[in-house]
């Protein structure tokens, strides 16, 4: 009798306790992403939902959606931020360059040589992020935060069904796969070869097939679609862009809470860009491995080839600034956030091995 009354105790313990949890929250923030959980933009806000509710003892929770649940493009999205609907979502620059078409400066190629240099220039407070958040505010008439920018996915580089890619020349001819967007296709077209735009869904079958012959993507995608059952067997590291995820939040959310809690949600954003800068680093190494493993040709080009490439694809940021709104601020702001960091990465450098 006794030990059936303590078990209903405890029972009825847990569920207020229960209760109380779910009660405790005072805001709810409610984040998308258009990814799986195999995804790093999953890890960044398992890391966002962990720092938050905990800094905030509770005050604050996140709820995740991954996939389409809540809406099932960038234009979809972002309209849901502005009207409340959603909270928080995460997009590559492609994904709402059709909003804020200076976004793409994120895919102009070469100008970020390394993730250290690309960690310190997309930081929170350099010229280039500062630039970046203000404009989205003033485009939003007020309605959506750029609140940080970290990684889905590691470098873009060059990766094709036919041949080892060394230099621009090499790439003379081949169909290569872009997304719906100018500057990708500019690019292409610099380096000689021929933008085809295929939706995602369809591009292993393109490959295939021969509709396309090559794509501009990070290996941890390459892999995870099986690109190279399709055909995929060479890849270029030429690193030509950073897969730039930009974070987007509904402003009146944020700023509808105390400023503590703001101040907590902003600490989130570092948290979740820290781990998502780190996430693709760990998981391209067995990627990589896997490409080789599976007879796939890696190939690194020398310094001399991949100043070639620069000097081809130079074009495209005289391109980038004559044709997007705002394009020429946020190249300035991007091209002076890397040359500082640059120089403190050299200085840092310069002491370790001292």
């Amino acid at each position: 009798m006794l030990k059936h009354t303590l078990k209903s105790l405890s029972v009825a313990a847990l569920l207020a306790a229960t209760a109380m949890t779910a009660s405790a929250a005072d805001y709810t923030i409610r984040a998308t992403a258009n990814a799986n959980e195999n995804d790093e933009d999953y890890d960044g806000l398992v890391v966002f939902k962990n720092y938050v509710e905990s800094a905030s003892n509770g005050a604050i929770e996140v709820e995740i959606f991954m996939g389409t649940q809540l809406c099932s493009n960038g234009a979809e999205c972002l309209q849901g931020i502005a009207e409340g609907q959603i909270d928080v979502y995460v997009s590559t620059s492609g994904g709402v360059s059709g909003i804020f078409p200076y976004v793409q400066v994120l895919d102009l190629p070469y100008l970020m040589s390394d993730d250290r240099i690309a960690e310190a220039a997309l930081a929170s407070g350099t010229e280039f992020t500062n630039t970046m958040k203000k404009r989205v505010m003033e485009d939003s008439s007020g309605a959506i935060r750029l609140m940080t920018i970290g990684n889905t996915g590691g470098w873009r580089n060059f990766a094709n069904t036919k041949r080892r890619v060394a230099m621009p020349s090499d790439m003379e001819g081949l169909k290569i796969r872009t997304v719906v967007a100018d500057l990708p296709q500019e690019l292409v077209k610099a380096l000689g070869a021929s933008p085809t735009p295929i939706p995602w869904p369809e591009l292993f079958t393109s490959f295939q097939t021969g509709v396309v012959e090559g794509s501009k993507n990070g290996i941890t995608d390459i892999m995870s679609m099986k690109f190279p059952e399709a055909g995929l067997q060479y890849v270029t590291l030429d690193g030509h862009a950073y897969m730039g995820a930009l974070w987007f939040m509904n402003n009146e959310k944020l700023t509808g809470m105390p400023e503590g809690l703001r101040a907590v949600v902003s600490d989130g954003f570092y948290q979740l860009q820290q781990a998502t800068f780190a996430s693709p680093k760990r998981k391209s190494i067995a990627a990589y491995e896997e490409f080789v493993a599976g007879g796939g040709d890696l190939y690194v080009p020398t310094p001399e080839e991949k100043a070639m490439f620069k000097e081809a694809a130079a074009p495209v940021y005289d391109w980038f600034k004559a044709n997007v709104a705002n394009g020429e601020e946020v190249f300035n702001a991007l091209s002076a956030s890397v040359a500082t960091a640059e120089e403190a990465v050299a200085a840092a450098r310069a002491v370790d091995v001292e």
